[in-house]
């Protein structure tokens, strides 16, 4: 059963645009927050923006902040990332992910607080 799918990913170039979206369906739609997450070619999975929806929080990590927004329509249902003045090194494939369950100490960071993963969209963006 697919409970997150990503959309939105494909080529642009350097200072460009793109806009991600991200739909929950099944028991992930009972998620308590939703993130972005990407992974480049050989590299680790790197946070990039995650949304809580206890209070609205949002949060960055620091190469994104002030290029990317994080949004939503429908709160626990969808979640967008709004990228833009993007760079090559922004090349990746993005993850949307949920976390399902509220934790003392959870960090929206942190990929192992996160319960459910789409499968990704690639975002390539040429120099």
């Amino acid at each position: 059963q697919v409970l997150l799918v990503e959309s939105g990913g494909g080529l642009v170039q350097a200072g460009g645009s793109l806009r991600l979206s991200c739909a929950a369906s099944g028991r992930a739609v009972t998620n308590v927050a939703m993130g972005w997450f990407r992974q480049a070619p050989g590299k680790e999975r790197e946070f990039v923006s995650a949304i809580s929806w206890r209070d609205g929080s949002t949060y960055y990590g620091d190469s994104v902040k002030g290029r990317f927004t994080i949004s939503s329509e429908n709160a626990k249902i969808t979640v967008s990332l709004q990228m833009n003045s993007l760079k090559p090194e922004d090349t990746a494939v993005y993850y949307c992910a949920a976390v399902a369950y509220l934790a003392a100490g959870m960090d929206l960071r942190d990929r192992l607080d996160y319960d459910y993963w789409g499968q990704g969209t690639p975002v390539t963006v040429s120099s």
